[in-house]
């Protein structure tokens, strides 16, 4: 019988209770399943380029990762599809077992980053991706793209429930001089 295929495990056996000793190790790992939902995810078949530090302490084995792949999905201003970087770095310590409860362990002399990896990568995708800072969205009328359209583009949009605040000006506070310092309302 043939044994999965588990990339996000990596063997420690050479660092395992060799206090000092360190590795450093690259990885391209292919995505199985899909990385996050909503409106930008890391789509199956998409590669994770993994850098890793590996460290042995006392403890177990500290794992230091830097992890780099893209999102696919769509801008949720304009809806055009989106390609965006996604960087992440974690630390965590795989404690020896020692009857103590650890969230990871080293376990026959591996240790499994998938977890790690799949929570560091799905907590950095935007909730509200957008193609570019200013996308100016879609047209609530025709539901054109104003980014392509710019005639469209009002110089203003008004929301009526704020038009009583239109003449409204904030002014400036320069204070009347006549406060109490800070520092000395303390003592």
């Amino acid at each position: 019988m043939a044994t999965p295929v588990q990339p996000f495990r990596v063997l420690v056996r050479d660092l395992t209770h060799r206090p000092g000793e360190m590795r450093e190790q690259h990885l391209t790992v292919p995505v199985d399943a899909q990385m996050g939902e909503g409106l930008v995810a890391v789509k199956a078949g998409t590669e994770l380029d993994v850098d890793l530090r590996l460290e042995s302490v006392h403890e177990g084995v500290l794992v230091t990762a830097e992890v780099d792949t893209t999102a696919e999905g769509e801008c949720g201003r304009c809806l055009i599809d989106i390609a965006l970087p996604v960087e992440v770095e974690f630390q965590e310590l795989f404690a020896y077992h020692s009857g103590e409860a650890f969230e990871y362990e080293v376990q026959d002399d591996h240790v499994d980053l998938e977890p790690l990896i799949r929570d560091a990568v799905v907590l950095a995708l935007p909730f509200q991706p957008v193609c570019r800072p200013d996308c100016p969205g879609l047209d609530p009328e025709t539901g054109l793209r104003l980014a392509d359209h710019p005639e469209l583009v009002t110089p203003e949009h008004s929301d009526p429930r704020w038009a009583a605040l239109t003449g409204f000006t904030a002014s400036e506070d320069e204070g009347t001089g006549d406060e109490p310092d800070a520092d000395l309302q303390r003592d």
